[in-house]
């Protein structure tokens, strides 16, 4: 999903292996296992439950998992390899499968891929092609040709290993849906439903929320409300001061100037611990040797809500897994109530009067509580994710505005 990958060390990665062109970040993709495990494709039902009437359009775009080939599947599960680009971008082919009409399903197939699965209403989305790769919608960009378009996608890898699918909400918060998969024992696993009355119940409570947060609401000209832009992309588009973070980023890197942050990043490592500090304006972390093994300056608004820059997490065993950590920490605002981290205790997140108010009002809002409102918001399995290693099929779900 974009120029900068930023989510590399997350359990699932739909779109970790699309080109640099992409546009939004994507979890790293699980390693394929040697012997296959899983056909080519499997069977991906999609069922339109939005209640709305105009004619919805699906895609399946990524990566190729054998080849490394960026490119396209159509309904059958095909593959076609994207054509070169140019500089200026070029319309990529028409990648589009006509959806589901309204209160009926359908079923395409999908292929080994790392990926998105988008779907918009009314209209087709804009597709370009660069010389390194797909361009892919960025409509916190006022003039990226998919601005004024309903549109949502979720993320999802298929490997010889498996099905990792989830919804996400790290780039916008818009058109709903739920995904699923039937494990290989018959059971269904499903997630991304919001509450009833769910979706504006998010736009509602930013709209309510002092200090800009429902300014990262979009509309068209007619007034008809697109979708809420996290808040990263707020800041790129002022809706957001790049101040917002930092009284709760003072707050903590003096409360660590004195006492330690104790971060032991691996459930199922408990020996795994990492000591960090904060002196001469840096948090420095030690083993337990007491060797330094990876400092921190100072974050700003942009480096918590999109994890990156200055908290940025390579996938490595040591920096990655604390900046995990510590940008979770961050956006849930639990730095200051504890010590150790991660704190995984969803009734002691957003806290705070400084906060990501974004995924708060997200994670409110959905039915089990679980959603990908930042990159990193499967650190104590918040995120909305569903995994088998044999899936017999997946599911995804329009649901209602409202």
């Amino acid at each position: 999903m974009l120029t900068e990958l930023k989510r590399l060390a997350l359990p699932l990665a739909a779109a970790a292996a699309l080109a640099a062109a992409l546009t939004t970040p994507a979890p790293a993709a699980p390693r394929p296992v040697a012997a296959a495990a899983l056909p080519d494709t499997i069977p991906l039902q999609v069922t339109n439950n939005s209640g709305r009437g105009d004619p919805v359009f699906l895609y399946d775009l990524g990566t190729q998992l054998s080849t490394g080939q960026q490119g396209w599947a159509d309904a059958d599960g095909t593959f076609h390899a994207w054509p070169a680009g140019g500089n200026p971008p070029t319309p990529a082919p028409d990648a589009s499968i006509p959806g589901p009409a309204a209160g009926q399903s359908m079923t395409i197939r999908i292929p080994k891929f790392s990926g998105r699965i988008y779907f918009s209403y009314g209209q087709k989305l804009v597709f370009k092609l660069t010389t390194g790769g797909l361009v892919q919608p960025a409509v916190q960009n006022p003039s990226d040709p998919n601005r004024d378009i309903l549109f949502n996608w979720s993320e999802y890898t298929l490997n010889d290993a498996g099905l990792w699918l989830n919804s996400t909400q790290v780039d916008m918060f818009s058109a709903p849906y739920a995904v699923g998969v039937r494990r290989s024992d018959g059971s269904l696993s499903e997630t991304g439903h919001l509450k009833p009355g769910g979706y504006n119940g998010v736009l509602n409570a930013l709209r309510g929320q002092a200090g800009g947060w429902g300014g990262l609401i979009q509309t068209r000209s007619d007034g008809t409300v697109l979708r809420a832009l996290s808040p990263g992309h707020g800041l790129e588009t002022g809706a957001l001061p790049a101040s917002v973070m930092d009284d709760y980023v003072n707050r903590v890197w003096q409360k660590y100037a004195t006492s330690t942050l104790t971060v032991t990043p691996f459930a199922d490592q408990p020996n795994t611990v990492f000591s960090g500090r904060v002196s001469g304006g840096v948090m420095s972390f030690t083993d337990s040797s007491g060797a330094v093994v990876t400092s921190f300056q100072k974050p700003d608004a942009d480096s918590v809500f999109g994890c990156h820059k200055l908290l940025d997490a390579p996938n490595d065993a040591v920096r990655g897994p604390i900046s995990r950590t510590l940008c979770a920490g961050f956006n849930r605002s639990t730095l200051l109530t504890s010590s150790h981290q991660p704190d995984t205790d969803p009734a002691d997140f957003y806290q705070d009067a400084v906060t990501n108010h974004y995924a708060r009002f997200v994670h409110t809002q959905m039915a089990d509580g679980k959603a990908y409102a930042f990159a990193f918001d499967d650190v104590g399995g918040q995120e909305s994710l569903v995994h088998d290693g044999g899936p017999r099929q997946a599911y995804l779900t329009l649901d209602p505005l409202s």
